[in-house]
Order: structure tokens, then C-alpha cells, then sequence
């Protein structure tokens, strides 16, 4: 298991890679300003679409991504 400080390095590294500064700097603004709760949020993210399409999209990601 890594340890707390490593994820939240590589997890600021992704944001600002995917959203660059401002918008990563935005993001994190927006996280710790809502009453958000994350484990509800990825519940509701995939409610409305199909095992089928959840498969699908999961699969192509991990093409995508050993592709790299």
C-alpha cells in the first residue's frame, strides 16, 4: 500500500497534467468549498448508464491507456 503523502502527489500531478494549474487549482477550490461527498458523487457518476456501456468505457480506457 502507498502511503498517504505518495497518492496525494501523484493525485495533484494528475490534476495539473489533465487540467493544467488554473483549472486544477480551481478544482481543488471547488472540492474543499462544497459539502462533497466523493463516495456518493462515483455512485451517482455511472447511475444512469448500462453494465454493458460501464464495460465498454472501461475496456476502451484500458486500451487507451496500454497503448501508452
Amino acid at each position: 500500500m502507498r502511503a498517504d503523502t505518495v497518492i496525494k502527489r501523484d493525485g495533484f500531478r494528475a490534476l495539473f497534467e489533465k487540467l493544467g494549474p488554473v483549472e486544477a487549482e480551481r478544482f481543488i477550490a471547488l472540492i474543499k468549498r462544497d459539502d462533497f461527498d466523493y463516495t456518493e458523487w462515483r455512485r451517482d457518476l455511472f447511475e444512469e448508464m448500462s453494465i454493458d456501456e460501464l464495460s465498454a468505457k472501461a475496456m476502451n480506457f484500458s486500451k487507451k491507456i496500454r497503448g501508452k
